[in-house]
């Protein structure tokens, strides 16, 4: 028998569970499907500093546990499951899960966040959360002059780069072409900064590390020879990609890939669809903002079933 529901919400992460959160108790009975990373990226992040409310800290796996429990607490029914399938040609709009359960919704919250691109190395994944991480904003605090390296030539590297330099005893910044592809300002800010060496025509070949976590980095220059540099922080800023495939010719995306929502709303292209995190946003990506704009999906979703 397929089932209906008023809210639906596709992923979880801060902007997923706080949907649950207000939209529960709202007494809109959501259904939240976790996807393939029950509570996103966070889990794999270790300390987090920066969210209001923990003084002394918390973990990502603990934060995302707390905010679960929390949703529940007001009667969310949080599943586990991946959806397959979408239709959002009419509402109630037509959902598959793992392939095989079908669900009509009356309103979809998408919260289906965005992946960090790595380089794909074993090492890499070894030490994930070690000493490799994808946003110095989150992890550069625990790196405090130690020397660490950033990943990328794009504006987003230099910036990673920049806000590290004010932290670490000294930053590299490892770029495969023989030049930064990020605007004039930016690489006047990288090039000024004398913390910030930047070794162009260098690809990583493997991150190297002990038990206690990372120890350094085995570069190759691109004419063959190796060199090792010793750091604590291996971050990558090579780029982000939106996890929007199953609306990719349903909704209005932008250049990259996020959903587009009208602004200072979560509402998408399609009417009683909302988005929320990192899923349309690709500039700030912190577990703050993605809650925040998780509260908006909510509101924005209870607004328009009660109209």
């Amino acid at each position: 028998m397929e089932e209906t529901v008023k809210v639906l919400i596709i992923g979880s992460g801060p902007a997923g569970y706080t949907a649950a959160i207000y939209t529960s108790r709202a007494n809109l009975a959501p259904v939240l499907y976790e996807g393939i990373e029950p509570g996103g990226q966070l889990t794999t992040t270790t300390d987090v500093e920066n969210f209001p409310g923990h003084p002394d800290g918390v973990t990502g796996p603990d934060l995302m546990a707390q905010m679960r429990r929390q949703a529940e607490r007001f009667g969310a029914d949080i599943r586990t499951g991946t959806i397959t399938r979408v239709d959002l040609a009419s509402r109630p709009f037509h959902v598959v899960v793992d392939g095989t359960r079908e669900i009509k919704a009356e309103t979809l919250i998408i919260a289906t966040g965005a992946s960090a691109k790595y380089l794909g190395l074993p090492s890499e994944t070894k030490f994930r959360g070690q000493g490799v991480s994808a946003c110095a904003t989150c992890d550069g605090f625990f790196y405090r002059k130690k020397e660490v390296a950033v990943v990328g030539g794009g504006d987003t590297a230099c910036e990673e780069a920049s806000y590290l330099a004010s932290l670490c005893k000294r930053v590299y910044m490892i770029v495969r072409k023989p030049h930064l592809r990020a605007s004039k300002a930016m690489q006047q800010r990288v090039f000024n900064t004398p913390n910030i060496e930047v070794l162009f025509e260098h690809n990583t070949a493997e991150v190297l590390g002990d038990e206690s976590g990372v120890t350094g980095a085995l570069l190759r220059r691109n004419d063959g020879t190796e060199v090792k540099i010793d750091i604590a922080g291996f971050f990558l800023a090579i780029g982000h990609h939106p996890n929007t495939e199953l609306f990719s010719d349903q909704l209005a995306l932008d250049a990259e890939g996020y959903i587009k929502v009208e602004p200072g709303t979560s509402k998408t292209s399609v009417e009683g669809v909302f988005a929320a995190g990192d899923v349309r946003d690709p500039h700030y990506r912190q577990a703050i903002t993605a809650a925040a704009s998780g509260c908006i999906a909510a509101l924005d979703c209870e607004r328009f079933l009660l109209r």
